[in-house]
């Protein structure tokens, strides 16, 4: 049987929008995900640390501030830092086209904008955790 997936959900930086992430985390529970919420105005060092802590496949980010050229690589740098790269980091916001491939060539494995559906971030999370438990159960 696999394992639960664990998510860790964060609002980081001075972004005090928190009703999209919200929902979010309501669809990964109902869809059988464990999800750790940190709330608002996260930095990337309390992000990673938390991620770390609980153990989580998945760290989300949610972003409408349009800092999201700072946080994102500020988050991957940090999780690289910590040996916590193997941890894949998504996210979510008001994010231009140019932007998102840029972050995802960083190393973002997804970046969902507004009118995304939660189920294409629920189908999302379900592969690249499978994907990446099974390359744990290789190593």
């Amino acid at each position: 049987m696999a394992k639960k997936i664990r998510v860790l959900l964060a609002k980081p930086g001075l972004d005090g929008h928190d009703r999209g992430i919200k929902v979010i985390a309501a669809a990964f529970r109902d869809a059988g995900m464990e999800v750790i919420y940190t709330g608002l105005r996260q930095t990337p060092p309390m992000i990673v640390e938390a991620a770390i802590q609980e153990d989580v496949d998945a760290i989300g980010i949610s972003i409408l501030s349009g800092a999201h050229m700072t946080l994102f690589p500020a988050i991957l740098e940090e999780m690289k830092a910590k040996g916590a790269d193997d941890m894949i980091l998504f996210g979510g916001g008001i994010i231009p086209d140019d932007d998102k491939e840029q972050l995802e060539k960083m190393g973002v494995a997804k970046i969902f904008t507004p009118g995304a559906s939660t189920e294409a971030s629920i189908e999302f999370l379900r592969k690249a955790a499978t994907e990446r438990q099974s390359d744990e159960e290789i190593m």
